[in-house]
């Protein structure tokens, strides 16, 4: 029985009922909680360290995680990051794919994606990411569709008031720093992120947040459609 207090965690697109309790962190347990589970016993088996680890359960069939010290940002979507972050960001992403490359818990993908690789499902310290928080939506996939969800949201295209010829090179730093080529096959899964994306907000209840969400994936996309030519060469 834990005598802790709890204390509701900020920061990311929080879900609801995330508390902190001592060192620890407990959260509703999702529909993917046994295949989050074995992710983080093999992230911790491999020795990557920019995950938390997965203590179990509580008496509330809640999971139990260790608790990473840092801040999560929350709404990043007019944040401009540094070549540095972005580097950062990045090679946090490859070195996470590493570790799930032709492993059990990747079984027929490539890779094990993250499927939400944003700036607030990261723990930052010093103004750099440290760890990857938040694997609700983790699967096996490719490389490229988790490297172009990512490559979108840190950059924040569409959205920032960035000149084009600005995050064309924007993009080749953050490519670059993961491995890839900033070219059209990376674009290409940008627009298969933003229109998957689209999809997902199309199903959810209708209102005012839907609406919001569906006008500003709109404008992503139509940034994306516009200026597609003048980023790659």
């Amino acid at each position: 029985m834990d005598h802790e207090p709890e204390r509701p965690l900020s920061g990311g697109w929080v879900t609801s009922g995330v508390v902190q309790v001592g060192q620890t962190v407990r959260r509703p347990s999702s529909p993917n909680a046994p295949f989050v589970e074995r992710l983080l016993d093999h992230l911790e088996s491999t020795g990557f360290h920019g995950a938390p680890r997965h203590l179990g359960f509580d008496e509330q069939g809640r999971e139990i995680l260790t608790f990473i010290e840092g801040h999560v940002p929350s709404d990043c979507r007019d944040t401009v990051w540094s070549d540095d972050q972005l580097s950062a960001i990045a090679d946090l992403l490859r070195h996470f794919h590493d570790a799930t490359s032709r492993s059990e818990v990747a079984g027929g993908g490539e890779v094990v994606c993250h499927n939400d690789f944003g700036p607030w499902n990261l723990v930052w310290r010093d103004d750099l990411p440290v760890a990857i928080i938040d694997y609700d939506n983790a699967a096996p996939g490719a490389r490229l569709d988790d490297l172009g969800y990512a490559t979108w949201k840190a950059l924040n295209l569409g959205l920032v008031d960035t000149s084009v010829s600005e995050q064309r090179r924007r993009m080749t730093v953050f490519a670059s720093a993961y491995g890839a080529i900033s070219d059209s096959t990376l674009l290409a899964a940008i627009e298969r992120a933003q229109e998957r994306m689209r999809q997902v907000i199309t199903a959810a209840p209708a209102g005012a947040g839907r609406d919001d969400a569906l006008d500003q994936n709109r404008r992503e996309r139509s940034w994306l459609a516009a200026n597609r030519s003048y980023l790659v060469a």
